[in-house]
């Protein structure tokens, strides 16, 4: 019935929750500013309570916390909001509201054999459920606060924060920590010290990115809120007892050779004065595997696809260059020494890690790890 609302009545635009809705399940509209319970529910309309009341108006959202939704994650406009993107050559696409892996396949299909990353934004209590299978298949993960918030009891978010982020990184792959991170800072040009603590238990959890939203958007205050979000970050990893608090997870090396080297990577690390771990990938994953043990120097990522370059730059601790690609051991060295050099990440006396893949440009076959030291000279050389 589209007539127009009263008091008692209201058009709910969404036939699809129609017939799904049970007594005693909740409708949560505006943010869940507005909490209904379904005292009756049926395939022509659905009777509430108001838990909490307020004025309902046009284009708000609603969100059904205690139902699974029989609609895909991809609505129509979705699919081509998906077609725009792929076409425009988008390095990474976040899929919202999914369920299911089923939703991460679907929209993997319609990206086709494009070169582009998904990201899935864990923000329904359903994925919850089906986390492990959700990661498998995605390319990364978003812990998406606002609407999990929404549909979940304010204080079960933090633990399932850290859940998610641990799974993520136990699985390799890079989890972002979004919404409402310094959240005054839409209007202030200070954060309050509750939200600076939030965006510190997110770095020091591990998470390979935070992420602004409305800060940075629409707020009054957008480059002020990326150098706090920046400050803070900066200033966790600075702490001593950091690199203990990240380690606090295991992630346990699969039984490879390419993860053997990734971790081993970590143990070198640890052991000798490195300034920098250089990672020779074509597709990504070595940096992906590195970037797992959360090692305790930076990673240079170098590969000869702008398009991996961009995507990578989201790892945990990693740099990214596009460069030529190589095609020998010499030529790999002294490539990796001349652009620590030139990107800052090495000095006269330093030693690098360079982890590489024989026969070079072979996807896939990381075998190789060496040690070299840089002499400072190495650009000078370069150019003669």
């Amino acid at each position: 019935d589209e007539t127009p609302g009263d008091e008692n009545r209201v058009c709910l635009p969404h036939p699809e929750l129609f017939g799904i809705m049970e007594r005693g399940q909740r409708l949560l509209i505006n943010d869940g500013k507005i909490r209904l319970k379904v005292l009756e529910a049926d395939e022509n309309r659905i009777l509430c309570s108001a838990e909490v009341g307020g004025v309902i108006s046009d284009r708000k959202g609603v969100n059904v916390p205690d139902a699974e939704v029989p609609i895909p994650a991809l609505t129509e406009k979705d699919r081509r909001d998906l077609a725009f993107a792929t076409e425009h050559g988008a390095d990474w696409i976040a899929l919202s509201f999914v369920q299911r892996a089923e939703d991460i396949a679907e929209a993997r299909k319609l990206i086709g054999t494009r070169d582009i990353a998904l990201c899935a934004k864990i923000e329904k209590p359903q994925a919850i459920h089906r986390l492990d299978s959700i990661i498998e298949l995605a390319d990364g993960i978003m812990v998406a606060r606002g609407d999990l918030g929404v549909e979940l009891e304010p204080h079960e978010v933090p633990p399932l924060q850290k859940r998610i982020v641990a799974a993520s990184r136990r699985a390799g792959k890079p989890v972002i920590v979004a919404t409402q991170m310094l959240e005054s800072m839409i209007e202030s040009p200070t954060p309050t010290r509750a939200e600076v603590s939030d965006v510190a238990n997110a770095v020091y959890d591990g998470a390979d990115a935070v992420m602004l939203s409305a800060e940075s958007a629409a707020g009054a205050w957008p480059e002020e809120s990326v150098a706090m979000m920046h400050a803070i970050a900066a200033q966790v990893e600075r702490d001593e007892g950091y690199r203990e608090r990240v380690r606090f997870l295991e992630t346990t090396p699969d039984a490879t050779t390419s993860d053997a080297l990734a971790h081993a990577c970590m143990t070198i690390a640890d052991t000798v004065p490195i300034s920098a771990i250089t990672v020779f990938t074509s597709s990504g994953s070595t940096a992906r595997r590195v970037a797992r043990e959360r090692p305790g120097t930076p990673m240079l990522v170098l590969t000869p696809s702008i398009r991996t370059a961009r995507r990578t730059a989201l790892l945990w601790g990693a740099h990214a260059v596009a460069t030529k690609d190589i095609g020998s051991f010499e030529e790999m060295i002294g490539k990796g020494r001349r652009m620590a050099l030139r990107h800052g990440f090495g000095t006269a006396g330093s030693k690098l890690i360079v982890l590489a893949g024989v026969p070079f440009g072979t996807p896939g076959s990381t075998n190789l790890l060496h040690v070299v030291t840089v002499t400072g000279d190495e650009l000078d050389k370069h150019a003669e």
